[in-house]
């Protein structure tokens, strides 16, 4: 017979909350805020990084899956760097540019125009102040209609 222990952990802030004298729930996110605002300097390098390598020539002896899974894994790193910071518009088109690599052929054929198309976009988008709302519309409207006219008709419904 197999015995299955559970140790049960507490977070570091579930103690400090629940320790007399512990800090207040307001005060805990107050602090989560700051340090959180303090990455995103951190968090724009990395997307900034990640748009370059998706703007890069590619290497000439490098195999057509391994440039789909780098312009993949560059994509998707933008996502993870920029969801914390609600950069919705930057995700949306990281997450856009992912659907299309992730449907690409990988014997070859896929039309390279398109990543670079979503890596411009983006970094139109990471350079623009939050009040240009029409123009992130715009261009993200804009990026759509290339997924809906390059994705098989079976992957949009994920869209």
């Amino acid at each position: 017979m197999t015995v299955i222990t559970h140790t049960q952990r507490k977070s570091r802030l579930s103690e400090m909350l629940d320790r007399p004298g512990g800090v207040s729930v307001g005060v805990a996110l107050a602090q989560a805020r700051a340090n959180l605002d303090g990455l995103q300097d951190q968090a724009r390098a990395i997307i900034t990084e990640n748009i370059a390598v998706l703007l890069a020539k590619p290497e000439p002896d490098l195999i057509e899956p391994m440039r789909l899974d780098l312009a993949y894994s560059a994509s998707s790193q933008i996502i993870d760097a920029a969801s914390p910071f609600a950069m919705d518009d930057l995700c949306t088109a990281a997450k856009g540019l992912c659907d299309l690599l992730d449907a690409a052929p990988r014997h070859g054929g896929f039309d390279w125009r398109i990543a670079t198309v979503h890596a411009q976009a983006m970094k139109v988008l990471l350079s623009l102040p939050p009040e240009e709302q029409a123009a992130r519309t715009a261009i993200l409207t804009n990026l759509h209609e290339v997924l809906r006219k390059k994705l098989p008709a079976s992957d949009q419904s994920a869209t």
